[in-house]
């Protein structure tokens, strides 16, 4: 897997925001999923706690674009993508944050594994 095709697990996340639809986006994470989310003290174990949080964070439309991506191929069935990711929501706002996305081949798919998302703190 090469640094584009990790880089492109994030793009298609992303797309999966912009459909507005919360079971979308969750089934793009594992089953048993850890979700350290940007705007929520709460951490997600599972999906009915992550869709919880899209619930809320997709009512913001938010459009995320990666500022930089660092991507590592762990194992033939594990990779990771950190960096830092700015997102523009519909009101006009905008948050830059650290990102780590942890993913796993999973039955043939790529699933978010783990995914901690926290608001730099200098800006």
């Amino acid at each position: 897997m090469t640094k584009q095709d990790i880089v492109q697990l994030f793009t298609n996340w992303n797309a999966a925001l912009q459909t507005g639809d919360p079971d979308q986006v969750t089934a793009l994470y594992a089953t048993d999923a850890i979700l350290l989310p940007t705007v929520s003290n709460q951490v997600r174990h599972n999906h009915a706690e992550i869709r919880d949080y899209f619930v809320n964070f997709l009512s913001k439309q938010p459009k995320g674009v990666i500022d930089e991506a660092n991507t590592r191929h762990l194992a033939e069935d594990l990779v990771s993508n950190a960096g830092v990711y700015t997102f523009t929501f519909g009101d006009g706002n905008s948050v830059t944050a650290r990102f780590s996305y942890l993913y796993q081949q999973i039955d043939g798919d790529w699933k978010i594994l783990e995914h901690h998302s926290s608001a730099m703190p200098e800006g």
